[in-house]
Parts: C-alpha cells; structure tokens; sequence
C-alpha cells in the first residue's frame, strides 16, 4: 500500500538535506562566540573621538590559566596583547586600513621582593598582589588608536579588537612542549561597526 504524498513529502530527501543544512548552520553559528572568547569576558569596550584622536577604553573580566599562574610562580614572564585596527567599508575592493595600534605588557613575579612587576611601553609598576597587576592589564582608558587626520574622511567605518595571553613570547623550549597551548588559551576578538561619530554602536 503507498502512503500518501502529503504523508511522504517532509522526509523528502530536498527537506531532510533542508533541515541537515539548517542544523549544521545552525551549530556553528552557535560555536562562533566560543571560537571568539576563550576565558575572557569583555565588559565594557567604547571609542571616543576628539582633537587628539580616537581613543579606546576597554574593561575585561579573566582569570589567570592555573598553567600560566604555575609558570609565573616558577620565574617565567608571560605577556598579553591588545590590538586594535580602524578600516573603512569599501564596496568595490578590500576594505581599506585607516590606523592599526597595539599594546603589549610583560608580567613577571619577583621572588626577592615578593611582588609582580608590569612592564609596558619603557614604564614598569610593582604590585603587591597579582589581582592588582592583572587589574592594570585588565582595565585601560583612554588609550589613543588613531590620529584625527586618519579618520577625517567620510564613509562607513568598523573596528577590529582583540586581546591575547601571548605564548608566542614564551621561552621557546615551553612553546615546543606546549604545541598547542592547552591550558594558556586566553583571548578574544570583536569586530563591531562605529557610528559617524566613531563610537561604537549597540
């Protein structure tokens, strides 16, 4: 006896490739934040713009990798990373790069005084506890990332952010034993349109 088509029409192999298709979208749709944050939380980010420039103020919420803390504790500096780039939408080519600007800090415990040091930029800073060293990596305001003559121009403009532990700057025999560095993955990336005003929009 054959079943009626209305019956046979939803296992159709059109619809079921349909919904697998879906599915599959869907589940990585659902992996693309999980690929864009690992183990931090981005709080606040904003950008401002003035006479001096476009300026960035970010605050992210993380925790040190019990495996980087480990490595900290034993004499190894570790570093992290901010990076920022400010393109211009183009419909006819790539998009076009108007200013790129990054940031790194090196953090090291010092077993004679007991405190941690942050290097960044030629300044260095001693902090007694490592929850306030990380707050000095963790919160920045203000930090200028593009002239005001490199974001005069009209258009439509984005920014790309990101923020790293950097394993790159580990020893190179650690980089060796680590391969991928399970354990160290700290990170995350945004790319987020800005208004004509060049603030960030909701």
């Amino acid at each position: 006896m054959k079943l009626p088509h209305a019956i046979l029409a939803p296992f159709s192999p059109g619809r079921l490739r349909g919904g697998l298709m879906a599915c599959v979208l869907g589940l990585l749709m659902a992996l693309i934040p999980l690929a864009l944050a690992e183990g931090v939380e981005l709080q606040q980010l904003s950008t401002q713009r003035s006479e001096d420039g476009l300026s960035l103020s970010y605050s992210a919420k993380f925790e040190l990798p019990p495996s980087a803390d480990d490595a900290l504790l034993k004499g190894v500096p570790i570093y992290f990373v901010v990076e920022t780039t400010v393109l211009r939408n183009r419909w006819y080519w790539r998009d076009a790069r108007v200013a790129r600007a990054s940031r790194s800090w090196r953090l090291a415990w010092q077993p004679l005084t007991r405190q941690y040091k942050v290097s960044s930029g030629g300044l260095n800073q001693s902090y007694a506890t490592l929850t306030e060293a990380l707050a000095s990596i963790r919160d920045i305001a203000g930090w200028r990332i593009a002239e005001l003559r490199e974001i005069e121009d009209s258009g439509s403009y984005y920014l790309e952010f990101a923020f790293r532990l950097d394993t790159s700057q580990l020893p190179r025999p650690m980089q060796i034993g680590l391969g991928a560095p399970q354990g160290w993955g700290l990170s995350i990336e945004r790319s987020l349109p800005l208004n004509p005003d060049f603030s960030i929009k909701p």
